[in-house]
């Protein structure tokens, strides 16, 4: 393989480029982790992550991927033959239904076309259909990593409240924590599932609940089988700082550096820095004559766009075309929209000039792969950055 100057351009939709901040703490001798230096860091780095999910509410870290956050937000709660329902939002609403089933759980899928998000009169006709309630659950996914569609919680949550149903409140978050507004707390959530690798500028190999009381008081009657996923042993280590068996130590040290570079830049300027670049984005989607896959402007996610090919030409063969010339890999369509998409991931440890070199590259792909588009689109998501920092200056100046 011939060497390509430069950095490689990772703009899928994680895992993300991690920070050199990160790198380097990660990059550390391991420690004892039952010393007390360990425990020291561990109630930081526990107490750090409630600012990032909004919440009071313990917050459970496992070295696994988010799958392995889904099986514990489930067999912690569950007992076989329970109800639960699920929204077919995308890709990876439907394997989080699958592994459900596996575990013996009754899933009820409510199908979409995976260009809409969750829709709260759904969920409320579905609880208000359930007299008995013996529907135990609602997951639903926060942003869906495989279709840039960002359901609104806080609507779903009023849903729940609003049929007077008693159901555990599920949400993933693997690709939106961090990088989207998510207020555990405030919107009532039971269990949220996130991730390490996304907007928490981490590799792979961490993953979390967050947990609300109601949801530990049904651990306490959950049958499902569990060990290692298990909440208990886990909380009862956690208050002074450990683990009950060995965790990742060094993706910890990451973590705790990650969490002081959020805090640092503050999660409102974060959140906004994530706004900017999903619209910037989005303009330069519109300025190419591209569709967005994602129908409903009021559930545009911020972390990723997802675009739609012209019929006749394929995405990966896009994808390839741009990783070959200029080293940079774009997320490619999951499931039934294999093909159809390439998604552009502008979250995580991301600036503007970053997303501008990302976009120069998607177009210069499209005029190589001879794709039909309109060449402009990076001009146009410039333009909307240049004025973005004008308001935001005058603003400065005003204040």
């Amino acid at each position: 393989m011939s060497y390509h100057s430069g950095r490689h351009f990772l703009q899928i939709p994680g895992p993300t480029n991690v920070p050199d901040r990160v790198l380097r703490a990660i990059d550390r001798p391991t420690m004892d982790h039952r010393g007390p230096e360990f425990g020291v860091m561990g109630l930081e780095i526990l107490s750090g992550l409630k600012s990032v999910f909004q919440t009071k509410q313990p917050v459970i870290i496992y070295p696994a991927s988010g799958t392995g956050a889904w099986e514990a937000a489930l067999v912690n709660t569950l007992s076989a033959g329970d109800r639960v329902l699920m929204v077919e939002t995308g890709q990876f609403a439907t394997l989080w239904q699958r592994m459900a089933t596996k575990l013996g759980l009754v899933t009820e899928l409510i199908s979409t076309d995976w260009r809409c998000g969750t829709d709260p009169a759904a969920i409320e006709a579905k609880l208000r259909e359930d007299a008995a309630h013996t529907i135990k659950a609602v997951c639903v996914v926060h942003n869906e990593t495989s279709t840039g569609v960002a359901s609104r919680i806080g609507a779903i949550r009023k849903a729940i409240d609003a049929a007077r149903h008693p159901a555990l409140f599920m949400v993933d978050t693997i690709s939106s924590l961090g990088s989207l507004d998510y207020r555990h707390d405030e919107w009532g959530v039971d269990v949220t599932v996130a991730g390490s690798q996304k907007g928490l500028m981490l590799p792979p190999g961490l993953s979390f609940n967050c947990v609300s009381d109601k949801a530990i008081a049904a651990a306490k009657t959950s049958k499902l089988p569990k060990s290692y996923w298990g909440w208990e042993e886990m909380l009862a280590s956690n208050k002074t700082g450990y683990f009950p068996y060995t965790p990742a130590t060094n993706l910890l040290y990451g973590l705790a550096e990650a969490l002081k570079m959020l805090a640092e830049e503050g999660m409102n300027n974060v959140f906004a820095r994530h706004a900017r670049h999903g619209e910037a984005t989005r303009r330069a989607v519109r300025a190419w004559g591209l569709e967005i896959l994602c129908a409903n402007p009021d559930e545009y996610s911020n972390a990723l766009t997802a675009v739609m090919m012209p019929a006749g030409h394929d995405a990966d063969r896009l994808r390839k075309i741009i990783l070959d010339a200029f080293d940079m890999s774009l997320g490619t369509g999951l499931g039934k929209i294999a093909g159809k998409v390439f998604r552009i991931g502008h979250l995580g440890d991301f600036n503007d000039l970053t997303l501008m070199g990302t976009l120069a590259g998607v177009e210069m792909g499209l005029e190589l792969a001879g794709v039909p588009h309109r060449a402009g689109g990076a001009q146009a998501a410039m333009q909307y950055l240049t004025e973005a920092h004008k308001a935001s200056t005058a603003t400065k100046k005003a204040a």
